[in-house]
Parts: structure tokens; sequence; C-alpha cells
């Protein structure tokens, strides 16, 4: 526990001149320089500047006891997704924020905090946070920079700009000389390569960080790194191994009820199911994840894109259009103009395939392309342009398209 600054926060507050409380125990520029931690001051006189103050040198030492027992159970419950217990953690650490400035822990308080803002998904008062402690870098830990570094990359990483956090991951990979790191810095690893469409990478560190929450027996973090395997499995055309992560995580988040899972594990799999031509159980896993997402949001848009999309593809007119036309309304009023754009398309394709071929030549791969949206997403529909061209015997145009996927 840092005394000086203690005894000088508890003086101030309560009023009393360095002379008053300095009486008879020492000389005033000796407490001056206690007080700013210029001088060390024997335990005595430490307890006796305590006690005119009220305050208990036994009960600071266990405050900082506390402190380190708190800090060391929060860490560990973020590690372990553990979403109540960590908010129990935060809210007894809150109540002794006051003290944590004058233990050795303020710097690492400072970047649990950051880490906790950033778990919240509380964006703007991480950003603030990252500021405060970007003030105090210098007086940093090697460790406590490490970490500082982490989560500046998990911040780019939730912001979008995932190269820029790829980058820094790259950068503390090396500089640990390639040794073995923890399940979350693998896992957030993983999660960049995947958002960056290396799902081979994204397998690799996948297939690490799995590894270490067996070990640990991080169970709620073993069904996300499933899910993060997963998608990359099916990104990669392994069919198989896709299909046994999923089926893992359905099984495992009903018994861990972790149910607030299943919409995402099941839209997966029946993205799984279209890529392995597999359409009506498609259309059944993606139906099972709307009923079970309970606010319209873009994941409520995107599931019910892919419906109109399966139906579509099965024949069924009626239910298409009424899918699509309900994505249109959904779109506009979310302000997400991509699947407005591709609502729209399919409406057309179903009234004349002439105007909807036209629109998605004109308007969607355009605004793909200037978005830079995912690979797969445009290699799907370069491919129906092509296959339209190739039925109008129109050869030039489709082997354009298939250059493009190529």
């Amino acid at each position: 526990m840092e005394f000086g600054a203690l005894i000088k926060y508890y003086r101030t507050q309560r009023g009393i001149t360095q002379a008053e409380l300095a009486k008879g125990i020492c000389s005033v520029p000796h407490l001056s320089k206690i007080e700013n931690n210029s001088k060390e001051a024997n335990e005595e006189t430490i307890a006796l500047l305590l006690e005119r103050l009220d305050i208990s040198m036994e009960e600071m030492e266990e405050n900082e006891e506390k402190i380190k027992i708190l800090i060391r159970e929060f860490s560990n419950r973020i590690n372990f997704y553990l979403k109540e217990e960590i908010e129990e953690t935060y809210q007894k650490l809150k109540q002794i924020e006051h003290l944590i400035p004058f233990s050795k822990y303020i710097h690492i308080w400072g970047l649990y905090k950051y880490r906790y803002l950033l778990f919240k998904g509380k964006m703007d008062e991480a950003e603030h946070q990252k500021d405060l402690l970007y003030k105090q870098k210098k007086n940093f830990s090697q460790h406590e920079e490490y970490l500082f570094r982490y989560y500046n990359a998990v911040f780019l990483m939730w912001k979008g700009q995932y190269k820029n956090a790829d980058d820094i991951f790259d950068t503390l990979h090396t500089e640990n000389n390639y040794q073995a790191s923890d399940g979350e810095f693998l896992y957030h690893r993983a999660l960049v390569k995947s958002s960056l469409e290396q799902s081979g990478h994204a397998i690799h560190f996948g297939k690490l960080a799995l590894q270490m929450f067996m070990n640990q027996h991080n169970f709620i973090r073993i069904l996300h790194t499933l899910m993060l395997l997963g998608i990359n499995y099916t990104n990669s055309n392994i069919y198989e191994e896709a299909e046994e992560c999923f089926q893992h995580i359905i099984r495992n988040a009903k018994l861990l009820k972790e149910e607030q899972l299943l919409p995402q594990i099941y839209h997966n799999m029946g993205h799984l199911q279209f890529k392995m031509k597999h359409l009506n159980e498609s259309l059944f896993y993606y139906e099972k994840s709307l009923e079970l997402q309970p606010n319209i949001n873009q994941h409520y848009l995107v599931t019910l894109y892919s419906i109109g999309e399966i139906n579509y593809f099965l024949g069924a007119k009626e239910k298409s259009i009424e899918c699509f036309q309900e994505v249109n309304s959904l779109a506009k009023d979310l302000g997400v103009k991509k699947f407005r754009l591709l609502s729209e398309y399919y409406l057309q394709l179903m009234s004349s395939p002439i105007k909807g071929y036209k629109y998605l030549e004109s308007k969607v791969i355009p605004f793909l392309e200037e978005e830079n949206d995912s690979q797969e997403d445009l290699t799907h529909y370069y491919k129906m342009l092509a296959d339209y061209y190739f039925e109008k015997d129109m050869v030039l145009e489709a082997v354009n398209y298939l250059n493009k996927i190529t």
C-alpha cells in the first residue's frame, strides 16, 4: 500500500493541515516528503499518522489483500465468461475503488476496467479509458504494457479495424518468441483472422485456443471457439468437421443453459447446409434460428434474408416474395443498404429476370465491391451472373464474371 499518498488523500479529505497532522509526530517537511513518496518513513511514524487520521494500518493491509483477491477473481471470471459473476465482482471493486490508487494495483485495475468495458461492448467508455491509460503508459511494468497493447488490439477488432488489430497481435506474438499464449489471446487472434477471411490461420489459432480452454475446463469459451472453428471449417469447405462442431455446440449449449447462443448456432448450421446444397435442411435451421431471435435487428435481417433466398431456390415463390418484402422494409427501417439492395434484386428477379439481373449487375455488385464485402458473398453473385450469361450464350460476359471469381 502506498501509505504516503493514502495519508495525503485522507488528510486533505478531512480538512487537516500538514502542521496539524505532523504535530508531535514528525516535522512538516518530513511529512511533506512522506506524502509525496520522496522519503520512506518508518513503520512507527506511519502508524502514528494513520492513528491520528483514525485509520488502522491493519485495515489498510487487509484492504490491499482484498483488492488483490478481487482483481484476480475479476480476471478469472472474465476469462471464463461468467457474466453474472463478473458484474458482481466489478461492483465490489467499485465500492473500494477510492482505495485502489494507493495500492500497487492502480494500473492493473485501470487495465482490467478497460477490459471490462470492452467485454460489455461499451465502446465510447472503453475509448475514454484507453485515453486515460495512455497518459500513464510510461509508468507501466512490462506485463502492464503487454496487457495495454493486447486490449488495444481487441478494441480495434470491435471497431472493425481488423488489419490494425492483426498487426498488433502478430507483433505481440513475435515479441513473446512464439511461446504459448493464453486461450483468450489465441481466441481473439483466431477471431481477427476469421474477420480477415483468413480461414486457415483462424482454424490454426482456434485449435490452439480450444486446447487451452479444454485444459482449463473453460466450457463457455469452448463453445465460442467451436463456433468460430465451425464457421471457418465451413468457409474452407471442410464440411464434416464444421457439422461436428455445430452439433457439439447445440448439445452443450442446452446443457450449459447458454441458450442465447442457439440462434447463432442454428444460423451457421443453416449456412453450412446451404453450402452443402442441402436446401431443405438449410431452411429448417434458418427457421429455427429466426424463431429464437428475440429482437428485430441486423442478425434477424440476415437470417430472414437467408430464408427468402432458400425459398427462392426451392421454387417457393410466394414465400420468397413475402420474406424479401419484409427484408426490404426492415432494411429501410434499420438503415442497412446491403439488404435493401439484395432484397430488391430478388423481388425484381421474380417479377422480370432481365430486370433482376440488370439490377444485380448495375446496383448490387458495384455496392458490394465498393464496400469490400465478403468475398464469399461476391463469389455467390458473380456465379449467378455468369450462369445467367451462359444461358443467354453471352460467353464473354460470363467469362468476365468467372474471372472475377478466380
